[in-house]
């Protein structure tokens, strides 16, 4: 599980950052990629990384403003130009059908895969055996949402040195122990599939507040998580701007991951107007508050490992 952040500002594209996108990698998880925000040229974005967009699954849409949905079209259509087969679903606040189905419709887009759009409300919005994806309310004058991805713990490692030990060859019955089940083995033997596995891996959770002022929901969405990416928009003194403007500040974003007991922030949608040394204060202003900051930039990669 890797994050990788295409578009890190806030509002318009500026020289040092593009519009809001990120993609989380689960290459070693599911052979995919999911996308939080799809910002304008957020395509052009991903040329330069090593993202095939026949590999993107999902697209996690936060709320409806420009900055975060313009790139959808282009994106869209360059993935059946580039192999793409397989159904991609796009999941989005109210809007989002119809933003998309006029785009396509009225530039004759033509898709070769099957493409899902489903308009989504606070709750559970994927589930699988591996994850579960949660979205609730954020606060931003919009319709707007913030998403917690949880993967599922994953069972422990079979003991395979053991089972050899034991006599137990490889073979079918490896297969019914890995799944912790009550085996009898073919000279009489019953022995417990669960007493050959190691403890099971705790799964990892980030957390996407989107746009939002300070929220009691995004606190408890981002609950002991492993990484949240937070909008800091503004610097802790613009907290008048912010608020109302609809977003968060360098400190804000940082009281919120201490409260909910995160163990990274990883700030971004920074403002255009915070460029050079005023950017990398920004990190300083929320490291005052949670120590493990720290501010995105485009095509920073972060790795989320296992506790």
């Amino acid at each position: 599980m890797e994050l990788l952040f295409l578009g890190t500002g806030a509002g318009i594209p500026a020289k040092s950052r593009n519009v809001t996108s990120i993609a989380l990698k689960l290459l070693e998880e599911r052979q995919s990629v999911w996308l939080f925000d799809c910002g304008e040229a957020t395509q052009h974005q991903i040329l330069h990384t090593s993202i095939k967009p026949r590999k993107i699954e999902k697209i996690f849409i936060t709320h409806m403003h420009g900055d975060h949905v313009y790139g959808l079209p282009g994106l869209l259509g360059s993935r059946s130009f580039q192999g793409g087969e397989d159904e991609l679903t796009v999941y989005g606040p109210k809007g989002i059908k119809a933003f998309i189905e006029t785009s396509l419709a009225v530039t004759k887009t033509h898709l070769t895969y099957p493409l899902v759009i489903q308009e989504i409300e606070e709750g559970a919005v994927f589930e699988d055996d591996q994850f579960i994806v949660t979205a609730v309310s954020a606060i931003h004058g919009v319709e707007a949402f913030g998403y917690r991805v949880q993967e599922k713990d994953v069972p422990g490692s079979l003991k395979a040195a053991l089972l050899k030990e034991m006599n137990i060859p490889p073979g079918p019955v490896y297969s019914k122990i890995k799944k912790g089940e009550i085996v009898t083995l073919e000279d009489g033997r019953t022995i417990n599939g669960e007493d050959f596995l190691e403890p099971p891996k705790k799964g990892r959770a980030v957390v996407f507040s989107g746009d939002t002022r300070v929220s009691d929901k995004i606190k408890e969405l981002a609950r002991d998580c492993d990484v949240l990416v937070h909008e800091a928009t503004f610097a802790k003194d613009d907290v008048k701007l912010a608020f109302d403007y609809f977003h968060s500040t360098t400190e804000q974003a940082a009281v919120t991951a201490k409260e909910a007991g995160a163990k990274q922030l990883i700030l971004t949608h920074i403002s255009a107007r915070y460029q050079g040394e005023a950017s990398s204060e920004l990190q300083k202003e929320a490291a005052a508050v949670f120590p493990n900051s720290i501010t995105a930039y485009d095509f920073l990669e972060v790795q989320v490992p296992r506790g």
